[in-house]
């Protein structure tokens, strides 16, 4: 039926993926939440229409056949299927200021456990304070409190720990409670406050002043990919999307509204479902 593969997407710099342009007068700009969890997501919607924009700059006559056709006026049944399809990108480690390291990746059983589902495997049963990393004393100042270390668990970077990811042995990973995550995941996002000034005269524009939130650089987000097999009654094969898409390994993209202010550069790597790798396709 469908050809299972996943995405992992680390931000290169504060991602925001949210409100529409138009609404970006109000006074917060707030970003994508899971309604569980509570932590940035990126839509589904948002990764095929940056991947599809990405395709039709190099492969233009592909993009129906990958994507689907778009409706034609006056031209019943124009529109066609898309071979591919995406999920909702997760959040998988969140980078988090904490006074004597100075930063801790965090996540939580729940971020874990779908990560694990979408490569089909069978999900660990991490307790909240399970920790990967050298550290010289068992409690950690958040901005909130201090949360002790329980149990060190190697499997957290073995396999939860994609090897895409930069940097990915430099810092302290540890699980926190479900309960926790929301409130530890507001803490750690990066805000930031905008104007718009008037041409000549250094006055905010009427409604031209907003405060925008986006989840910070070195974010690690995880997306489910299903390719249909067959089209056509043809096989459809994975490898040659990858080779059309151009993203034979990993590559930069642009993701939200805000690119052109220094908002969105991310590194996008695709892996098949079907080979457990994280780190090539």
């Amino acid at each position: 039926m469908y050809h299972k593969a996943h995405g992992i997407i680390e931000t290169l710099a504060p991602l925001h993926v949210g409100a529409s342009a138009g609404e970006e007068t109000g006074n917060l700009n707030l970003i994508f939440r899971d309604q569980f969890t509570q932590t940035g997501i990126i839509p589904g919607s948002s990764i095929r229409g940056r991947l599809r924009a990405d395709m039709r700059e190099t492969k233009p006559d592909r993009v129906g056949f990958w994507y689907g056709k778009e409706a034609k006026e006056n031209q019943p049944n124009s529109t066609s299927e898309g071979i591919i399809k995406f999920e909702y990108a997760s959040l998988l480690w969140l980078p988090v200021f904490c006074p004597d390291r100075p930063v801790v990746r965090v996540t939580c059983p729940a971020l874990l456990e779908r990560y694990q589902r979408l490569r089909g495997r069978q999900p660990h049963n991490f307790k909240p304070y399970s920790y990967w990393g050298e550290i010289d004393s068992k409690l950690l100042f958040f901005n909130l409190g201090f949360l002790p270390l329980k149990e060190k668990r190697q499997e957290l970077f073995d396999e939860f720990m994609p090897s895409s990811v930069t940097n990915r042995d430099r810092y302290l990973l540890l699980v926190v409670d479900d309960k926790e995550m929301p409130m530890i995941h507001d803490m750690g996002l990066y805000r930031q406050s905008r104007v718009q000034l008037e041409d000549h005269r250094k006055q905010s524009k009427d409604k031209g002043f907003f405060n925008v939130e986006a989840l910070p650089e070195g974010t690690v987000l995880v997306f489910p990919i299903a390719m249909r097999n067959k089209f056509d009654n043809k096989p459809v094969d994975w490898q040659e999307y990858l080779k059309e898409q151009e993203i034979e390994k990993e590559k930069e993209l642009y993701f939200g509204g805000l690119e052109s202010v220094g908002f969105g550069r991310t590194q996008v790597t695709l892996a098949s479902g079907d080979q457990n790798n994280d780190g090539g396709n």
